[in-house]
């Protein structure tokens, strides 16, 4: 495997997501923003961010394997969520987990990043994912 991850000891502890990802191989997937939409747009679990973080990982899981990676390749996984408070945390961390055996997420995750933004393109659109995955 072209990815190590590892939190050292002296970074804060604990946290769902490892704090280093050191990428090895020579080629670079970067997949755009997954949404909780699908392939024809329509939009899925409305309301719903739990719902919406499953499905934008499912979503990002279809573009890494495009490529030829899965989620044991990624470096870097960032989540935008609208409108984010600390309450909203139960609801987020329950779509990762409903949806990570399906989707081999290591746990725990890649260094990730988690920004809170006022809103996305669309009014229905409660959370985007970006990843980067690095491949031999």
């Amino acid at each position: 495997m072209p990815v190590q991850l590892l939190s050292p000891e002296n970074l804060m502890q604990p946290v769902p997501y490892h704090h280093v990802a050191i990428g090895t191989g020579s080629r670079q997937v970067h997949v755009a923003g997954q949404i909780a939409r699908d392939a024809q747009s329509r939009p899925l679990a409305p309301g719903d961010l739990a719902g919406q973080v499953a499905q934008a990982l499912r979503n990002t899981g279809a573009g890494l394997a495009a490529a030829g990676a899965d989620f044991r390749d990624v470096v870097r996984l960032t989540f935008y969520v609208t409108q984010w408070a600390p309450e909203k945390a139960g609801d987020f961390m329950s779509g990762v987990e409903s949806v990570a055996d399906e989707l081999g997420l290591p746990r725990p995750l890649p260094p990730a990043s988690l920004i809170g933004v006022a809103y996305l393109f669309e009014p229905d659109v409660l959370v985007e994912v970006e990843a980067i995955a690095v491949l031999a």
